[in-house]
């Protein structure tokens, strides 16, 4: 499969933990494309985006927008663009369990081994540079 430089650029930090960054690289896509692909990189750049205040201790917006995500992607059905959705919201899933259930608890953190990865099936002949999608520094 013939993937976007771009898409494989977001895949590469949310597997880094970077979210912000996935989340910016994806929605440079999504501003530009339309149709079926425009709502999975939406699903995406939420499903980044639940992980971001999830990590920085937005419970109520991580919840928020770990249901948004999951509507986003629920029409993909099993695999779209070599992802394998079902393990993506099952993953996620098990991640926001202790959050959906206390939403509104002090403490509740996000646990390392419990972030998601998503494994690219077919894997890609190459994968793009990071520092590809980087802003320079503006020091």
């Amino acid at each position: 499969m013939d993937y976007d430089k771009r898409y494989l650029g977001g895949v590469h930090f949310f597997n880094e933990g970077d979210f912000f960054e996935a989340h910016e690289v994806w929605e440079d896509i999504w501003m530009n494309c339309s149709g079926p692909e425009r709502r999975f990189y939406q699903g995406l750049i939420q499903t980044a985006v639940a992980l971001y205040h999830f990590g920085n201790g937005n419970l109520r917006g991580a919840v928020k927008l770990y249901h948004s995500s999951r509507a986003y992607l629920e029409p993909y059905g099993s695999k779209y663009l070599g992802v394998d959705i079902d393990l993506l919201r099952d993953q996620m899933k098990q991640c926001f369990t202790e959050v959906l259930a206390h939403p509104a608890a002090a403490g509740v953190q996000l646990k390392e081994e419990l972030i998601p990865v998503i494994n690219l099936n077919p894997a890609p002949e190459h994968w793009p540079e990071p520092s590809e999608f980087q802003e320079p520094d503006a020091s």
